[in-house]
């Protein structure tokens, strides 16, 4: 590895620190900013009780004496304190719990996404306007044009209500499939298009002429130059992705009642749960600027002509 690439993954390092500082700043603030407190829905609570929460959280100090309190724990503990609603667990205990689902779920899903868009692009690109590419054209589109919670409610309707051949329920055995499949159409179907664009753009290239010009074989020029150097592209779209997915979608996981971070982060936002809101929102932030740059790096592996400065 090169200097100037060490250099780069520094400098990419520092600036993921401040953009995750600049999140957790943001989101602290504007959430205290929102008028009522997390303990003004608790039921026949008076006012010396809530005053008690309130000492008892650390939430009657100074917002700045909070804010520097939240940042020391968070550097030297990785602690992002107690939930205020689910009483005797740490906001950590809770988001792991939450991420063993989510992850399992978001990590098969990107790979079908993954897989299925690269093959789909190419033979939609292979086979450009015939019957094939117009079907593989037609499908994405839709899939890109409708939201998950109708792609998730039409086909919890069809296989869980009408056909009983998978559960609904994304906590039963079996339970995990409809959501896979919900939160993997979207993302397959940009990769598909992805796919298909670059590598038409690829396949134009006087490099793949030359190739085809000297004899070359059909299957090393599409595996070993257009698919390759197409990927680009879709190496963009997939670290963002897959962090989006692993940290799971809200509302598929409400729709199938996955047991997953999503979940947990909806019930925070509601019950004003000030440390779950904060600790899920670092985690998606962390992970998406960590892809971000692994999506950067990989573009040097798989294109070594792009120089990182």
């Amino acid at each position: 590895m090169s200097a100037k690439t060490i250099s780069y993954i520094i400098k990419r390092i520092i600036l993921a620190v401040i953009t995750v500082w600049v999140v957790i700043t943001v989101t602290f603030f504007v959430m205290h900013a929102v008028p009522g407190g997390p303990f003004m829905g608790e039921k026949a609570i008076s006012e010396a009780a809530q005053k008690s929460l309130e000492a008892k959280y650390g939430l009657d100090k100074p917002l700045g004496v909070q804010y520097v309190t939240y940042l020391k724990d968070i550097v030297t503990k990785f602690d992002f304190g107690p939930s205020l609603k689910q009483r005797g667990r740490t906001v950590v205990g809770i988001i792991g719990d939450g991420m063993k689902t989510s992850v399992k779920l978001g990590v098969i899903a990107a790979v079908i996404a993954l897989v299925l868009g690269v093959v789909l692009g190419s033979i939609a690109a292979l086979r450009r306007n015939t019957i094939l590419d117009r079907v593989v054209m037609v499908l994405t589109t839709a899939f890109v044009s409708m939201p998950s919670f109708i792609m998730g409610s039409l086909l919890l309707i069809i296989f869980a209500v009408k056909l009983h051949v998978l559960p609904a329920n994304g906590a039963a055995a079996g339970g995990l499939i409809l959501p896979i499949i919900t939160l993997s159409l979207s993302p397959m179907a940009h990769i598909t298009r992805l796919t298909r664009s670059s590598m038409l753009d690829v396949l134009g290239q006087d490099y793949i002429r030359t190739a085809r010009a000297k004899g070359v074989p059909y299957l090393k020029i599409i595996f070993g130059h257009a698919l390759k150097n197409s990927l680009l592209p879709v190496i963009t779209y997939f670290g963002p992705m897959l962090a989006y997915i692993v940290t799971g979608s809200l509302v598929v996981e409400q729709i199938f009642a996955v047991p997953g971070i999503g979940r947990a982060f909806i019930s925070s936002i509601t019950g004003r749960d000030y440390p779950m809101i904060m600790g899920t929102t670092i985690i998606l932030a962390a992970l998406i600027v960590v892809m971000n740059l692994i999506s950067d790096i990989l573009y040097k592996i798989v294109d070594p002509r792009i120089t990182l400065e």
